[in-house]
């Protein structure tokens, strides 16, 4: 019997220590097959993926990329999580939204979530969801001293909170058995409409410190950032801004700091790069835990509560059983990220309100990570990993400066007011729209593999959403409206527009081309119509006349368009073709009756745009 030694025992003990030079000596050579010659430092840069905040992921991490201590869950700085058990005990809260103005039909809702496995209620109550009226009714039946409450009222907020406490009192809710959130978040407000509500956010807290103490009355919702473009360290920053500026509110009106940061609770949007989920949730603990360590606060008062939402950015309104994958991956990012709470957006948010299929999906979505993927019984299950510790720490370097820009100038309100927070999430959002319209950054189901034949979904009309401050913006605006006009057309017309796809050559020298414009065409709602490969001009023209279509697209190799696109082109215009497009690149020599050359790379959205322009399709 062999007796392996106790210490000092590797598996890889026989093997020679790779090293990065190595490594990138192999990637030099994989690129020098596809014509790059780089080198060295260069060879792994040419790898590496652009984050938004000037960030990048790079192809390899090793124990040279080690990022600053994160410390223990449960301790300073709080980067491995709030508490030192994480969610292993019972798992994250959650928490599903509900914005119906039904009383009744939200009472149906409630009832049946927290029958199936929601463990707290987020309630949009106000103009824009549940009257303050319907609360009770709303709320009837549900145990007040199991199911937290978190309410989401607006300008509404100081009538909602005494709504909630009054139910409390008249349902005998013992004192410290009430839990949740009165929600108010005045500069959320004034980032959502442009003007703060008047609540008296200080007695609030002091009411909720002195009478329901494991109620919270303060909110730093960070979606109103997100929703409006926002990066993730600008995100960040933004809630830091407000955090610091609730404590001076708290403080100001009595409250120790300790008390003061018992009463915020932190929500941010989990998005589905679940790496920058987790990053954002474990830079945001580490960056408050900074900021009320300088603010004098106890160890323990250190810890940030946090609220997860799936993003509501990420939602789209075409093909919307795909977000049933994204918000799994985001649940999954903000689970591994330690957030406290999570909502999963119900897949068919972003349409209308939801039904009781969509709110079952969005609820088991949790509840699957959960009890079958046993997602929780691990404490910070990305801690020691290099990339999740290196992309912490940048990004929280990143939402940091954004933050001292900020309190330069004034602070979160003066910065809002000013148009500086605007300006910013507005240039941000200009450079992801240029990805999006480029399709470099692909949407499933929209921008990429759209399905024009795809009975579309309803749902009830939502109350209209909190207005006239900063904008909520989607991934998929800009092909939406494409998507609307060719609706549009078709509701008036009885057909869409139409593009003549001329493959040319074999089916090896075409499909791939062929394919490429076919998917580009139906993202804008054009439907591409095929017809047998052509071998000549002549061919193709008649395959053209009986298409119907007045725009025509040639798809093939270049050798085959070196050989035939010329006389095609021109054969295609002879037949009555208003515009001619090309698959490919534009090479040195091109075809005199070519108007446009559609490539991957290319601006999407303004070809479609000028393609329904052409064919007369209304705006």
């Amino acid at each position: 019997m062999t007796v392996l030694p106790e210490e000092g025992f590797s598996l890889a003990a026989e093997f020679p220590d790779a090293t990065r030079e190595q490594w990138q000596r192999l990637v030099e050579g994989v690129l020098r097959k596809t014509g790059t010659e780089v080198a060295g430092t260069a060879a792994e840069d040419a790898l590496a993926t652009v984050l938004q905040d000037g960030l990048r992921t790079r192809p390899l991490y090793t124990a040279d990329d080690a990022a600053p201590e994160p410390g223990l869950p449960g301790f300073p700085p709080f980067v491995r999580g709030g508490r030192p058990e994480g969610t292993a005990v019972s798992g994250w809260d959650v928490r599903q939204l509900h914005a119906h103005p039904d009383p009744r039909r939200t009472n149906e809702a409630v009832l049946a979530d927290l029958e199936n496995g929601v463990t707290s209620l987020w309630l949009t109550v106000g103009a824009a969801g549940l009257p303050v009226e319907g609360l009770a009714t709303a709320l009837d039946g549900v145990l007040l001293d199991l199911a937290p409450v978190v309410l989401d009222a607006g300008p509404d907020t100081e009538a909602a909170a005494r709504a909630l406490l009054r139910l409390y009192d008249e349902r005998g809710t013992a004192r410290t058995e009430a839990r949740g959130s009165l929600g108010a978040d005045p500069l959320g407000t004034l980032a959502r409409t442009g003007a703060a509500p008047e609540a008296d956010t200080a007695a609030l807290a002091a009411m909720c410190l002195g009478d329901r103490p494991n109620v919270r009355a303060l909110v730093v919702d960070a979606l109103p950032y997100h929703e409006a473009g926002g990066s993730a360290a600008q995100e960040l920053g933004c809630s830091l801004a407000t955090g610091v500026a609730y404590l001076r509110t708290l403080t100001d009106a009595g409250l120790g700091v300790d008390e003061a940061c018992a009463q915020l609770e932190f929500r941010y949007a989990a998005g589905a790069d679940q790496f920058l989920t987790i990053a954002t949730l474990r830079a945001a603990r580490r960056l408050w835990a900074r900021v009320t360590e300088v603010c004098g606060a106890s160890p323990a008062a250190r810890a940030q509560r946090q609220h997860a939402v799936t993003s509501p950015v990420m939602m789209t309104r075409r093909d919307p059983w795909v977000n049933m994958l994204r918000t799994t991956v985001a649940c999954l990012g903000a689970g591994v990220g330690g957030a406290d709470a999570v909502t999963v957006l119900p897949f068919d948010s972003a349409i209308g309100l939801p039904d009781a299929f969509a709110r079952r999906i969005a609820r088991n979505t949790s509840s699957i990570l959960l009890e079958e993927s046993h997602l929780a019984r691990v404490i910070d299950p990305a801690g020691g990993s290099w990339y999740a510790e290196r992309l912490t720490d940048e990004l929280a370097r990143a939402a940091w400066a954004w933050f001292q820009e900020i309190e330069r100038a004034g602070g979160q309100e003066a910065a809002l007011r000013s148009g500086l927070v605007a300006e910013r999430l507005a240039a941000t959002w200009e450079e992801r729209s240029a990805r999006l319209t480029t399709r470099r950054e692909p949407v499933t189901g929209v921008s990429e593999f759209p399905h024009l034949a795809e009975p579309a979904v309803e749902r009830d009309t939502p109350p209209r959403p909190l207005s006239g401050g900063l904008p909520r913006v989607r991934r998929d605006e800009a092909y939406e409206a494409l998507r609307a006009r060719s609706d549009a057309h078709l509701a008036a017309t009885g057909a869409r527009p139409r593009v003549f796809l001329a493959a040319l050559g074999s089916p090896a020298a075409h499909t791939a081309r062929a394919t490429f414009a076919a998917n580009l065409l139906q993202a804008g709602g054009i439907e591409p119509v095929h017809e047998p490969a052509s071998v000549d001009a002549d061919t193709a023209a008649e395959a053209f006349g009986r298409s119907g279509a007045t725009v025509a697209c040639l798809c093939s190799s270049d050798a085959v368009y070196a050989e035939q696109a010329g006389a095609v082109a021109a054969a295609l215009r002879a037949a009555g073709a208003g515009r001619v497009l090309l698959a490919g690149r534009r090479g040195e020599r091109p075809p005199a009756d070519v108007d446009e050359f559609v490539h991957a790379g290319g601006d999407a959205v303004a070809v479609l745009t000028s393609v329904l322009d052409h064919l007369g399709v209304a705006r």
